[in-house]
């Protein structure tokens, strides 16, 4: 092996290395080819998918697949459908065919399937979650619109792409989450474990602060975890030390009067709370019931 080769020597090298893939049948002769078949297609024939799961794409990822395409072609095969106008539309594969229009390519391999609306948004959600590297928001995304669109349940869904039920429903839980933690996830400045974190708080205005506190002062997830297990412990602490109206002191001095004042009254700050009464024995009781006759 030959050391201290640049990048451009090592994929010249490379092209010259014949990758074991099955041979591209010209589309002509083969229009609708099995899914185990691959088929050369010309590129000018290939339309998007309108149901793709993927909002965006990186384009310098791009530029470097279409740089590599360009010396080793395409390595795994694009899967389209056949139209009923003679055109294919993409099933899984987008990146891959934006790459190879960059790269001046006339044609790309590819498995041809048959598929209606429905068939055609399950393998092309299902394909790109399994295949692709979607944020957790396309993910989600994905999984509403199987849901809503295909109207899978959430157990068929977890079926269908492969995953635990939990794991599909704590996806669908980030799009709860107000649009500007959505943004943060999708642009990678906090990661989908922040997310599930403030996930734990109702507030949605607060949501928002911690993230932008996340994102500013770089915290882990450990971090915001424990800043939202502070403030929910302060928030407990003014709520429980709510101070007391006068009718609860007067009606906590009149019951203490039966229990030697053993008397606890919480109160909400609404209005409400609770009392918690000890007695000693029996008589403790009956007497304070015997007043309360009295008092009627």
């Amino acid at each position: 092996m030959a050391f201290g080769k640049g990048l451009s020597a090592m994929l010249e090298d490379a092209a010259a290395v014949q990758f074991n893939r099955p041979q591209a049948a010209p589309v002509k002769d083969n229009p609708e080819a099995s899914a185990a078949a691959v088929a050369e297609i010309p590129l000018d024939k290939i339309i998007p998918n309108p149901y793709q799961p993927r909002l965006t794409f990186d384009e310098d990822a791009l530029q470097e697949l279409s740089d590599s395409i360009k010396v080793l072609g395409i390595i795994q095969p694009l899967t389209l459908r056949l139209m009923p106008d003679g055109r294919y539309q993409i099933i899984s594969g987008e990146r891959r065919y934006r790459a190879s229009l960059a790269a001046g390519m006339k044609s790309v391999p590819a498995y041809v399937r048959k598929a209606d609306d429905g068939a055609m948004l399950e393998m092309a959600i299902v394909e790109n979650i399994q295949r692709e590297n979607l944020d957790a928001i396309e993910t989600a995304l994905g999984f509403q619109r199987l849901i809503d669109e295909c109207e899978l349940t959430q157990e068929a869904m977890a079926i269908r792409v492969g995953k635990k039920r939990a794991t599909v429903t704590n996806y669908l839980r980030l799009l709860k989450l107000p649009p500007e933690i959505q943004k943060a996830i999708k642009t990678g400045s906090i990661s989908a474990g922040h997310a599930k974190a403030l996930l734990g708080i109702e507030d949605g205005k607060l949501q928002v602060k911690l993230c932008e506190q996340t994102v500013a002062n770089d915290w882990s997830v450990r971090q915001l975890e424990d800043r939202i297990r502070r403030i929910s412990a302060e928030a407990g602490a003014k709520k429980q030390a709510a101070p007391l109206s006068e009718g609860l002191l007067k009606a906590s001095d009149m019951v203490g009067r039966f229990f030697d004042g053993k008397v606890a009254i919480k109160s909400n700050g609404k209005g409400g709370g609770t009392m918690t009464v000890k007695f000693k024995n029996a008589a403790q009781m009956e007497k304070f019931i015997a007043a309360l006759n009295n008092e009627r």
